[in-house]
């Protein structure tokens, strides 16, 4: 009998991968993963980095003890032979590595691409989700939703859990998942040209990221690549038409269905909301007459409208994969927010103090103002470029006061100034570790029984913190030790 192992998908992986040289471009959460994968399907791998620190350094020895070279502080020069550039999301598109790739004929992937290129002839389908804001904690829901249904699952992509480790199949030749939630930044679509998932939704548009595309017309045209070649589902937010206009414009498969959702009573072919229930008027026989209760509102944690919406998107793509209604309600019930989401921390003297780190841009937070009121809300950091006209304007009726912080913060008191000027403000000059405690305490000062504190920034967080998460971290101390002092 021969001793030769009978061909499967990893064996033809590994044929077709077989002295492939690759050149990876950036360390980091996706970047290590693919040259790890690619060098254990025998291709020649090169990493190139433009940082050389000493946690690089470490990186680069791991991968060095695997058989990935890595060439450290230069990441503008293409090594000679590559014949494929993967990229890591955060590279912009014209660094110098990217226009010699592309001068020489050579394709560029990203970790997205490469991942939907290694998938097995009986992958898992995705369910793709996109969009300015509340990308993650849908994803979120849309796995919990799917497991409710008995379905192998996971929440992957842009969240933090490498596409890789989920579609490679194991060392059996199985596939490890069911079907995947696949969360995807406008990065990481930016670079995956043949992606086609089962359904894909866009939650909503807004300024973002415009540094890195260079418009607003390119940002939104790498969000609508997500819909290119669906074969069941595009789903929309009908309060954003610019998700509707990239369905449209979108070269899905015969028979792919545009669904919407909507915080009102849904139309036929969408998902809404009435008298405090979860509806689904698209998924069902008949449409222009029936309506199928999925959840009610209070089974959504917490129930602010945008996370209503989050939760509607999330069962709009579950019900076109076939989960039935009652796995909708029993995973959004089993759902549980990530900390700095527009997370409760306290109630201290009758005032609520609520985390929302994560509202790093002007849209985010104006959803999570309307939420609340009154509020006395704690805002600013790294503007990014943007303009804070609009938000103060929409929401300054509910604001009681406001407390400013970190570099950036003359530009929200320029628009409170002349949007709010009746609503007091604090601005605080102070950026050392006790800024946020110091924040907190003038946030109480000016709260009334009844009211809101608001962490929700507007701002990137790091002139002051290494990452959003550090900031909420700072915010709940210091409401925990204001709490400690009324106890």
């Amino acid at each position: 009998m021969s001793g030769r192992q009978p061909a499967g998908p990893r064996a033809e992986l590994r044929e077709r991968w077989h002295g492939k040289r690759v050149t990876v471009a950036g360390l980091g959460v996706s970047g290590i993963p693919a040259a790890r994968a690619l060098r254990d399907l025998g291709a020649v791998v090169t990493v190139v980095n433009d940082g050389d620190d000493e946690r690089a350094r470490t990186q680069a020895a791991e991968l060095a003890d695997a058989g990935v070279t890595v060439r450290l502080g230069d990441g503008a020069t293409l090594p000679e032979g590559t014949e494929l550039v993967v990229t890591t999301p955060g590279w912009q598109p014209d660094k110098p590595l990217f226009v010699a790739a592309a001068e020489a004929g050579v394709p560029i992937w990203g970790d997205v691409e490469l991942a939907w290129q290694l998938r097995g002839p009986d992958a898992a389908p995705w369910l793709a989700v996109t969009g300015t804001n509340g990308k993650t904690t849908t994803v979120r829901m849309l796995a919990a939703i799917l497991r409710a249904a008995g379905l192998r699952t996971e929440a992957v992509g842009n969240i933090g859990v490498s596409l890789l480790d989920a579609v490679l199949p194991d060392e059996n030749g199985e596939e490890k998942y069911d079907v995947l939630a696949v969360e995807l930044s406008s990065y990481q679509l930016h670079w995956a040209p043949s992606l086609r998932a089962h359904s894909a939704a866009v939650l909503n548009i807004a300024p973002d990221h415009l540094d890195w595309h260079g418009s607003m017309e390119a940002y939104t045209a790498d969000k609508g690549r997500i819909y290119e070649g669906n074969t069941v589902a595009c789903v929309y937010n009908v309060a954003d038409k610019a998700t509707e206009d990239l369905v449209r414009q979108a070269d899905v498969e015969e028979g792919c269905r545009a669904i919407g959702f909507t915080l009102g009573t849904p139309g036929p072919s969408q998902l809404g909301v009435v008298e405090g229930l979860l509806v689904d008027r698209a998924f069902v026989e008949n449409r222009s007459a029936q309506a199928q209760e999925l959840a009610e509102i209070s089974d959504v944690d917490p129930p602010a409208p945008h996370n209503i919406a989050n939760a509607l998107a999330a069962a709009a793509l579950a019900r076109a994969y076939g989960v039935a209604p009652a796995a909708v309600r029993d995973g959004l019930r089993a759902f549980r927010p990530d900390p700095h989401r527009i997370e409760h921390i306290a109630d201290i003297a009758g005032v609520s103090y609520v985390d929302d780190s994560k509202a790093t841009n002007t849209h985010a937070t104006e959803a999570s103002l309307a939420a609340y009121d009154p509020i006395v809300w704690i805002a600013g950091g790294l503007a990014k470029g943007a303009s804070f006209d609009e938000l103060v304007e929409r929401s300054a009726k509910r604001l009681r006061g406001v407390v400013l912080i970190g570099r950036d913060r003359a530009l929200i008191a320029e628009a409170l100034a002349r949007h709010a000027p009746e609503v007091p403000v604090v601005d605080l000059e102070q950026t050392d570790t006790g800024a946020m405690s110091a924040a907190v305490r003038a946030a109480a000062r000016l709260a009334e029984t009844g009211d809101t504190v608001l962490l929700a920034p507007a701002c990137a967080s790091m002139d002051m913190f290494v990452n959003y998460n550090k900031r909420g971290e700072a915010f709940a101390e210091a409401v925990r030790a204001l709490a400690a002092e009324h106890a």
